[in-house]
């Protein structure tokens, strides 16, 4: 049995590292968040101290190890810009890191903690979850296994509808998570360079506070990604239907089977960490660099491989940063 610490207890994916943490057979020792809406914990570790204050969580943590109580892994699901400090944190308390997506928002930031592995001797783990999913497990086989010189064409296509709350938090402030690309579209990115390698080439379209899109091409493939918040970007069948989230990938024009398979993912990327098989920064780098290419361009327009769907909303919006 491991013992843990958890780092944003209160957000939204913490409930599955809770479940993750639990389902593995460790322990929560202590918890810290900000805010105190963390009534879950009582479901996986009621037992588990709590603070909101970060400096008595760290002198918790201090006191039990100078007691001779050990804290194996901090779990870090606090806001996008914060994980780079968390992370850090962790491994100056002698913990192997368990990090949310992304695991930091420039790329010199990941270099940093590459370095800073190595003067602790600890480990950083990014969840990585899509390249634990079946179906993309079977795509990257059948890539794998194909023609060595194959180009494939593919569009991503991902819409998930958010209200109003989302511009008021950190999620709608760019600084902190990184905007649309890197909230909302890092797995994806991280996904496409594991199944098609090296990026050639980086190119955005249009780039507004509640949608993106852009062409990627790699080693062996073209793609066209289309990324929104935006509830009105949904396409038609999909609103008839009630849906507020859309998800479509399609290789050479073939659509990927992607509803289902979701299920305990984070349990499964706990137990890779536990083999030594965990995903580590520099599997996380180039979807950092991806995303961080794509906030710091200018958007092109309607010009070479675009996307259809960014046909379709630039009559309302125009392209180019807001």
């Amino acid at each position: 049995m491991k013992n843990f610490a958890l780092i944003g207890a209160a957000g939204y994916i913490a409930p599955r590292h809770l479940k993750a943490i639990k389902d593995t057979g460790n322990n929560l020792l202590a918890a810290y968040d900000p805010f105190d809406s963390v009534g879950m914990m009582d479901s996986y570790f009621p037992d588990a101290a709590f603070f909101v204050e970060f400096e008595r969580f760290e002198r918790h943590i201090d006191k039990h190890q100078r007691k001779g109580t050990p804290f194996n892994y901090v779990s870090v699901c606090s806001p996008n810009y914060l994980h780079d400090s968390h992370i850090r944190f962790g491994l100056r308390i002698g913990a192997d890191v368990i990090c949310e997506k992304p695991l930091v928002l420039n790329p010199w930031n990941a270099e940093a903690l590459m370095e800073l592995e190595k003067e602790t001797g600890k480990k950083i783990n990014n969840i990585l979850q899509l390249r634990l999913h079946p179906n993309v497990i079977k795509l990257k086989e059948k890539i794998d296994n194909g023609p060595k010189d194959k180009i494939y064409d593919f569009d991503l296509t991902y819409i998930t509808s958010r209200g109003n709350w989302y511009y008021t938090s950190w999620k709608g402030d760019a600084s902190k998570s990184g905007g649309i690309a890197t909230n909302i579209g890092i797995h994806f990115f991280d996904m496409l360079t594991w199944l098609f390698g090296d990026v050639k080439s980086n190119v955005v379209h249009l780039h507004t506070h509640d949608r993106a899109a852009g062409y990627l091409e790699f080693a062996k493939a073209r793609v066209r990604w289309f990324l929104s918040i935006n509830a009105d970007t949904l396409p038609e069948a999909a609103i008839k239907k009630g849906m507020r989230t859309y998800r479509s990938m399609t290789l050479e024009g073939e659509e990927i089977e992607f509803s289902d398979g979701f299920t305990d993912l984070h349990n499964r990327s706990y137990e890779e960490v536990f083999k030594g098989k965990g995903f580590s920064v520099a599997d996380s780098l180039p979807s950092i660099q991806i995303a961080h290419d794509i906030r710091h361009q200018q958007a092109v327009g309607l010009v070479g491989e675009y996307h259809p769907f960014a046909k379709q909303t630039l009559s309302n919006h125009p392209f180019g940063k807001e």
